[in-house]
């Protein structure tokens, strides 16, 4: 029997922005399974899909530059035995995969994986096709449902004038249902948002209980203009997932205030009876102009408990005590 048959999940369905796209309110964030930065089978990365799906999970996020093409195969072969119209699938445009011979591994780029490519920067129009037309072939889908221009920051001139035009263009033939921008950084998605017709954008670890740089302009921008977030990063790369020292914040060691910080925001949410991972989701998910949160895992286990935390009650008085012990400098609580 397959690892998939006989599931039947409800699942609770959101649009994104006018688009007609639908994406579920947890998300899989496949950069795990393109090996980022250790080494996971075959096996592994399709028992974590696996366990999405049976865990209601619908909307699955990959990317070219994920293991230099590793994520979206194998994100491709478990999603091969799924209904086609049950689930939407993410890609990103804005880094060409191009043949190197020169051996050794990825791990300078975070990915453990031969250096069988290297990346190429291109948000031309012909790039953005090239790298759909490619992401494609790897997943071996006819389309996708959702395309990012993914990490713009030092190409934005190219991205507005060109690559931007180009998915329009893409969504206006009906090859892609949802087009948007995804970054680690709010200004740049705050003037996508204003200045052109996306549907969403993909805001990675700037909105979480540790940073709060989103509630300025970019979501308000966001309801303003109906165009939807995906919230990505929440646990601000390992800090509130696992406050400790040497937990890392934003893939570098955390500063010590920040994991002072964490630390006191878990042993609140102990005193309430729920965890820090369950708190952080519920954060980034309660705003209005979120319709889903991202979480990357790369087993099995991680996607149940990600599943598990994220459909844990937050009492309201563990968001009052983070106030009161001065735990909390955010302008909105959920």
């Amino acid at each position: 029997m397959s690892e998939f048959e006989g599931i039947e999940v409800p699942v609770r369905r959101r649009t994104l922005g006018r688009s007609g796209v639908e994406v579920g309110p947890l998300a899989f964030g496949a950069a795990g399974i393109g090996n980022l930065y250790t080494e996971v089978t075959d096996e592994q990365a399709y028992d974590a899909v696996a366990a999405a799906w049976h865990s209601g999970i619908r909307y699955f996020d990959s990317a070219p530059h994920y293991g230099l093409g590793l994520s979206e195969r194998r994100l491709g072969a478990a999603l091969r035995e799924l209904p086609r119209a049950e689930y939407t699938v993410s890609t990103k445009v804005g880094r060409l995969l191009e043949a190197a011979s020169g051996g050794g591994d990825d791990l300078t780029n975070g990915f453990a994986v031969p250096a069988t490519h290297r990346r190429v920067w291109d948000f031309s129009a012909d790039g953005v096709r090239r790298s759909l037309e490619a992401s494609l072939v790897r997943l071996g889908l006819d389309r996708v449902d959702v395309v990012y221009l993914h990490d713009p920051d030092d190409h934005g001139e190219q991205a507005f004038r060109e690559g931007y035009p180009a998915l329009e263009k893409l969504r206006a033939e009906g090859v892609v249902g949802a087009i948007g921008a995804g970054m680690n950084q709010t200004a740049m998605l705050t003037r996508f948002v204003r200045e052109t017709d996306v549907d969403v954008v993909l805001c990675a670890g700037r909105h979480t209980l540790l940073d709060h740089e989103a509630e300025a302009g970019l979501l308000p921008a966001a309801l303003e203009r109906g165009v939807s977030v995906v919230v990505g990063g929440a646990f601000n790369s390992g800090l509130l997932a696992d406050p400790r020292p040497g937990a890392t914040y934003n893939y570098a060691a955390a500063p010590p205030e920040l994991l002072d910080r964490a630390l006191g925001m878990k042993a609140v949410a102990e005193r309430h009876g729920i965890g820090l991972r369950a708190a952080a989701l519920a954060f980034c998910s309660a705003h209005p102009a979120v319709a889903s949160v991202l979480v990357g895992t790369r087993s099995a286990a991680e996607v149940r408990d990600a599943a598990a935390q994220f459909a844990t009650p937050v009492p309201d008085a563990f968001w009052q005590e983070l106030r009161e012990r001065g735990l909390w400098s955010g302008s909105e609580l959920p």
